[in-house]
């Protein structure tokens, strides 16, 4: 185990021991429509230190609004996080075409604000990809991407001067945390997902940032596995990052 990962585990178990009590596993529908309750083992936080949000995140924690979570779900694991190292990181063939293919997207980075535009699209997506009752834009707005416990900003992506996607990403000294990433379906031929974390890694490698947080990779769900095309990544197995090649 690497010494950074080392020195994560024994602050977080300390960490763990103070907040521990703050934490309930909450079980619903699979958000992924997986045969099998979710359960969310969370706990509700104000403003966290960005030492602390690190720690978090190291441990494979997760975070929606206000509340950090991970999943305690009792017959199913397919929920692994995945996190990138910038540094390492070697983009295959077909990463690099996307990158040339994407070369007239404007990208721009600002705090996260909804705004109509912005609303209209999320909604749209919702509608194809999870139409869930209550997934509404207004409702991921207030009560996932907002938030008051770390900084988080959007990276927006434009095509004369149209939104074809927006990025929420939780931001702190030496780590990013990928949050959430929609976008325009009729744009699909871009590989827009692939493009928002290849971007995600080109603003670490300018930043000095050295982790990458993306979620969750779950094999069986296409719109999740696709993380693991980018090599090296790491999957987090109980308590330790797995380097996979």
């Amino acid at each position: 185990m690497a010494k950074y990962d080392q020195e994560c585990n024994r602050e977080f178990s300390a960490l763990q021991k103070k907040v521990d009590k703050y934490f309930l596993d909450v079980t619903v529908s699979c958000p992924y429509y997986l045969p099998y309750p979710a359960t969310f083992y969370q706990g509700l936080f104000g403003p966290l230190s960005d030492r602390m949000m690190e720690l978090f995140l190291a441990a494979g924690y997760r975070r929606n609004g206000n509340s950090l979570y991970a999943m305690h779900c009792r017959n199913c694991n397919a929920c692994v996080p995945i996190r990138l190292h910038p540094k390492l990181f070697k983009p295959n063939r077909n990463q690099k075409r996307i990158w040339r293919r994407n070369k007239d997207v404007d990208i721009s980075i600002a705090l996260i604000r909804p705004t109509a535009e912005k609303l209209e699209l999320c909604e749209d997506f919702l509608s194809r990809r999870y139409p869930h009752e209550g997934n509404t834009a207004e409702a991921y707005y207030s009560g996932f991407f907002l938030n008051k416990i770390t900084s988080t900003f959007e990276i927006r992506y434009r095509v004369e001067g149209k939104l074809i996607g927006n990025g929420i990403v939780d931001i702190g000294s030496n780590w990013l945390n990928a949050v959430y990433f929609f976008f325009d379906e009729s744009e699909a031929g871009r590989s827009p997902g692939i493009f928002n974390i290849l971007t995600m890694i080109n603003f670490c490698l300018n930043k000095g940032i050295d982790y990458l947080y993306l979620g969750y990779n779950i094999d069986q769900i296409s719109s999740m596995n696709y993380k693991t095309r980018f090599h090296p990544h790491f999957l987090y197995d109980n308590t330790r990052w797995v380097e996979h090649n």
